[in-house]
């Protein structure tokens, strides 16, 4: 998103909370969440990923970690115990302190990939966005923002509103986004901002799609007044 671009002038005024934090306010919103366990200790991590079933990632979580892949502080699909201890070690090294605890999530296999937030313009007010994610996210510059609060069919001319539009449908084998379960997202995001006068930007990327297109958010920041 292009909310850490937009704030960046306003960087003193604000803090960001962590992944573990900003997913359970999405979680709390309804918003779909990949599952994933906190844990502090090299043991925990293992214990969490065998709970978890692999292959699973490892994340760096803590509030000053909005770029966690710069940093080498992500770990993808770790099949066995030994992978997720140096992955472990190799994430508290590239933090270099700067951990709350890390994430232990599930390998989500997706092949499409979204973006979905909400910035607090000082004009307009919360502000939602929809568009092509992933790590290309600035480079495809493909979004659409619309005034808060949304209905459903906002959300839907949002999601038509996309150069990319095209990739919502069946392509190449893959099932058709789930477009209401999208635009459910996009409604409670605007409820986000208008509920909650603090946060001043949500960032989801990616907004995977699985199987059978539904959503579900794998990563996501929540930037709020200090």
């Amino acid at each position: 998103m292009r909310a850490g671009a937009e704030l960046a002038g306003r960087a003193g005024e604000m803090r960001s909370l962590s992944e573990f934090e900003s997913r359970n306010v999405l979680d709390s919103y309804g918003i779909p969440v990949v599952d994933a366990t906190l844990v502090n200790t090299q043991q925990e991590a293992v214990e969490a990923a065998a709970g978890t079933g692999y292959p699973v990632v490892l994340k760096g979580c803590g509030s000053g970690l909005t770029h966690k892949s710069e940093v080498g502080a992500v770990k993808l699909n770790l099949t066995t115990s030994a992978e997720v201890a140096s992955a472990f070690r190799a994430i508290e090294a590239a933090a270099a302190g700067g951990l709350d605890g890390i994430l232990v999530q599930p390998q989500i296999w997706a092949t499409r990939e979204l973006v979905a937030g909400m910035v607090r313009d000082p004009q307009f007010g919360p502000c939602v966005m929809f568009g092509l994610g992933g790590i290309y996210t600035e480079v495809l510059d493909d979004v659409s923002f619309r005034i808060a609060p949304l209905q459903e069919r906002d959300a839907m001319a949002m999601m038509d509103s996309i150069r990319g539009a095209a990739i919502l449908g069946p392509v190449r084998g893959t099932e058709a986004a789930d477009r209401a379960a999208l635009a459910r997202i996009l409604v409670s995001l605007g409820r986000i901002g208008l509920e909650n006068d603090s946060i001043e930007a949500i960032d989801v990327n990616p907004l995977l799609l699985q199987d059978g297109g539904f959503p579900v958010a794998v990563d996501a920041a929540i930037w709020i007044t200090r």
